[in-house]
């Protein structure tokens, strides 16, 4: 089977890039992958298809593109000037890769693509909801349309958890209730092995001896950083913050103005190196204010045996069980942050018997061979072309112009 990936941004960065590459390198040990993404990385097995981009767009800012402009903001020229890049870099790929089926990332821009494609060539596709395109769709009101116009196409629409389904259907609405099946993202094992030696992690961030309070995450609003910061006054540890984004300069103003010296900012880190932060950390914080997807850094941090604590927020209580295998806390409560975290650093016991739950969970529900696997039985299901209908005059003349009639 031969499967074409649309991803809008870099593979290294944040989560969608981490889903969509890890999901793609594991969907081809047994397929034939391609992808067109706006990055040069490779992926082992994977066909690239890169986009040039004129313009540098994202939802919530992206750490690789620390200049880029938000979708709320741009104009219709910049935005029309993306689109055309992305279109022709998908059109390419479909003519020379010659895919049995299209699976799209985000419900925006690129299923717009899809659909046009589907009318064009009659090739089914799928997309997967991340839920960071969501407030976009929520605040903006060019791009609803246009969306739900694609997604009526699609065979099927794939939150990443529950929560981000229902979010979806608050957004664009219930028609597309017979399409939908939640599919949460996942770990790759192979990187995430039972223990992980870490004595470089401390010479390289002078953590002999200290605990880790580790934060990892794109430095945005959402994220809710400001209030770990806020707690680590009370946390007689190193509070570890990994990661870029807009809200850093702000983050680090905080940190001098509350005159912390427990609090050092790490910077963009690559994955080996920031999976070898989690095994070292004592316990990972997420104390994320909006209603998070399943974000991968919570599940990479429980196959690491590392405890979370984390909000109760969007799809995160799919993967965490209060007092089971992580620890809940109130969204924008500092207070509660340094007490949850304190419990835990005073208790090894606990910490242990957490973390330990926390993996088994993983390794029984989430990873990256679980979730291909499903995706596997959902491209086999729609591999099959389909011929063209329900054309209307635009997409009858888009698709002239595709074949070159």
């Amino acid at each position: 089977m031969r499967i074409l990936y649309l991803q809008m941004f870099p593979l290294y960065g944040s989560g969608s890039g981490t889903y969509s590459r890890e999901l793609a390198q594991e969907i081809a040990k047994t397929n034939k992958v391609a992808i067109v993404v706006p990055d040069k990385h490779k992926i082992k097995n994977v066909k690239n298809y890169y986009v040039d981009l004129p313009v540098k767009i994202s939802f919530t800012g992206h750490p690789e593109w620390p200049d880029s402009k938000l979708y709320t903001k741009v104009s219709g020229q910049q935005l029309s000037a993306n689109y055309l890049a992305y279109f022709k870099s998908v059109v390419s790929a479909v003519n020379e890769f010659n895919p049995d089926i299209i699976h799209a990332h985000h419900l925006m821009p690129l299923p717009w693509i899809a659909r046009f494609i589907k009318i064009a060539y009659g090739l089914n596709f799928i997309v997967t909801v991340h839920g960071s395109e969501l407030p976009t769709l929520e605040n903006d009101k060019r791009y609803p349309y246009l969306t739900t116009e694609a997604l009526l196409k699609a065979k099927r629409i794939v939150p990443n958890s529950f929560w981000t389904k229902e979010w979806m259907q608050k957004v664009l609405g219930n028609q597309f209730q017979n399409q939908i099946r939640v599919i949460p993202g996942g770990v790759d094992l192979s990187a995430f092995p039972e223990e992980m030696e870490t004595a470089d992690v401390n010479r390289k961030y002078n953590l002999e001896g200290k605990k880790l309070i580790l934060f990892s995450g794109k430095l945005t609003k959402y994220k809710g950083v400001k209030y770990l910061i806020q707690a680590a006054r009370n946390i007689d540890a190193v509070i570890g913050i990994t990661g870029d984004g807009p809200e850093r300069k702000n983050l680090e103003n905080l940190v001098k103005e509350l005159r912390l010296s427990n609090v050092r900012f790490f910077g963009f880190i690559d994955n080996h190196k920031l999976i070898k932060l989690y095994y070292r950390a004592d316990i990972c914080v997420v104390p994320s204010v909006w209603d998070e997807p399943l974000g991968l850094v919570v599940l990479e941090a429980m196959a690491t045996k590392t405890p979370v604590v984390v909000t109760r927020k969007g799809g995160i209580p799919l993967a965490v069980k209060d007092g089971v295998n992580g620890l809940f806390i109130r969204p924008r409560n500092p207070k509660e942050i340094s007490e949850k975290v304190n419990l835990l650093l005073k208790d090894e016991s606990l910490r242990t018997k957490i973390g330990q739950r926390a993996r088994k969970t993983i390794i029984e529900r989430f990873t990256w061979e679980k979730v291909a696997h499903r995706y596997e039985r959902i491209y086999n299901e729609f591999r099959k072309r389909e011929g063209i209908k329900n054309a209307g005059p635009l997409d009858k003349l888009v698709t002239r112009m595709i074949k070159g009639k």
